[in-house]
């Protein structure tokens, strides 16, 4: 029809993606996130009393009882985790599986020199990171020894007499003390270190879809794209995103 104008129709374009986490890496952040976030919301009450609103929520011996039940459960299901992640660590060591991207290493100190100097304008450049950049590494051992305090500290606190049955008293006002502020420390650098590098500077999900977009690996993990593909990751223009 000669009054009508056709419509070019675009070609479908298919976002190549890399996979980044496995299912059960997957489950374990979900299990991390939500019973941390639990544990933050009934712990940070019983630690600030004098809070208006820490009055009212533990208003009742009957309230106190269960904000202290929930967060006893809470803390169960975060020890399982922990010890899943410590056995299946143990598995793949037995197994010479035990990928060691994670371990930080020189060359974490001298990325991290790198991007002090980029921030300072010192540098034009960012480094080039791997699968894991040193952000992620100081992550990831901030919340693995955070969490081995605070549940060290927290069953002993919710164990009084049978920890110093072999342990001096001091061990229980000192495990009060570490335990809390442990807690407090870490919410903090949660949410200003972790939450600004995942959701604030980029919309990172991967920890969610399992996988990472090609533009991504590019830009984010320029060395592992290269080791992945073979292939130089190309420079972006002067006007891209960084």
């Amino acid at each position: 029809m000669s009054g009508k104008t056709k419509k070019t129709l675009q070609p479908v374009q298919h976002e190549r993606t890399f996979p980044r986490f496995t299912v059960a890496q997957r489950w374990e952040h979900i299990i991390l996130m939500l019973s941390g976030l639990v544990l933050l919301l009934t712990g940070l009450p019983q630690k600030y009393r004098e809070l208006e609103i820490s009055q009212d929520l533990l208003s009742t011996p009957e309230r106190v009882g269960l904000i202290r039940q929930i967060h006893h459960i809470a803390a169960i299901v975060l020890a399982i985790l922990a010890v899943y992640h410590l056995g299946r660590i143990i598995y793949l060591m037995s197994r010479r599986r035990l990928p060691g991207d994670l371990l930080p290493t020189w060359q974490d100190v001298r990325d991290a020199g790198h991007m002090l100097q980029y921030l300072l304008f010192l540098r034009s450049d960012k480094p080039k990171f791997g699968r894991y950049n040193f952000e992620q590494k100081v992550t990831y051992w901030f919340i693995f020894f955070g969490v081995l305090i605070m549940g060290i500290s927290g069953f002993i606190i919710w164990f009084p007499v049978f920890f110093t049955n072999f342990l001096p008293g001091g061990v229980v006002p000192a495990a009060k003390l570490a335990h809390s502020t442990e807690a407090v420390v870490a919410a903090i650098f949660v949410i200003v270190w972790h939450v600004y590098h995942v959701h604030t500077e980029r919309t990172n999900l991967s920890m969610f879809t399992g996988r990472v977009s090609e533009e991504e690996m590019r830009t984010f993990h320029e060395k592992e794209y290269e080791r992945l593909t073979g292939q130089s990751a190309p420079k972006a223009s002067p006007g891209a995103k960084k």
